[in-house]
């Protein structure tokens, strides 16, 4: 049986003090264009560096390909059928665990947070060089139990990432008229923000770089049991919703 300890300690996927830091960090409520947070350096980079040792070769079993010309491009993401590592699964473990939602909740006052052990939607994502993500916003309830999805946290693992490459994280208004916010997804940065009908954002521009270069990310999100009145809207329970930017063609 493979164990996670090195010595007789287990890996820590932590940075020192990174719970404490997430519980104690202000400006969740008040960010814009829509309350998010944007934390380098979170993670250990040995437990990072052991899940990129595990992470599926793009033609593995059971991974999802979205490349549907328009909305996505070039993009793979994991099932709750993929077979993960070991590293990768105590990662999944730990970011369910409940010393981290507890700080999840100090830090975004979203209280009854619930992980998703099918991780629909989520786990390992990546994208080719020429690929991309349209703006959107995600599906709201959960396939299977009805829980109201409340926030996406992304945790970006692209060492010797630049602004060459492009592949920013948008953060798009809700009259979509402008770019709020923009993230490029560099090595060991975690972005968390709020999921409602009108979080929009995603990876609209190409990345740029050769054929055998990804950009490679962890998503997961948490759930709670209703919503508050003022993100309930007319849409009711819906899928992605997609949004063009002014520039857009479709």
């Amino acid at each position: 049986m493979f164990s996670l300890f090195s010595g007789r300690r287990p890996i820590e996927p932590f940075s020192a003090g990174s719970l404490d830091r997430l519980a104690r960090t202000a400006g969740y409520p008040d960010a814009q264009p829509f309350p998010h947070l944007v934390l380098d350096d979170f993670f250990n980079p040995t437990m990072l560096d052991a899940v990129l040792g595990e992470w599926p070769r793009p033609d593995a079993d059971n991974l999802e390909s979205h490349n549907d010309g328009t909305y996505v491009r070039k993009k793979l993401g994991s099932t709750w059928r993929t077979r993960f590592g070991p590293h990768t699964r105590s990662l999944f473990d730990r970011l369910a665990a409940a010393d981290f939602l507890e700080a999840l909740e100090q830090a975004t006052s979203i209280w009854g947070l619930v992980p998703d052990p099918y991780l629909w939607g989520g786990g390992l994502h990546f994208t080719q060089a020429g690929g991309r993500l349209a703006i959107h916003a995600d599906f709201n309830k959960h396939f299977k139990f009805n829980l109201d999805r409340r926030l996406n946290l992304l945790l970006y693992l692209n060492r010797g990432w630049t602004e060459a490459n492009g592949g920013w994280l948008e953060l798009w208004n809700t009259d979509m008229a402008a770019c709020g916010r923009r993230v490029l997804p560099v090595y060991n940065r975690m972005v968390i923000f709020s999921t409602t009908d009108t979080s929009f954002h995603g990876q609209p521009e190409e990345i740029v770089g050769p054929p055998d270069l990804f950009r490679r990310s962890i998503a997961l999100y948490y759930y709670t049991n209703g919503r508050p009145a003022c993100e309930v809207t007319p849409d009711g329970n819906h899928s992605t919703l997609w949004r063009a930017r002014p520039n857009d063609a479709f």
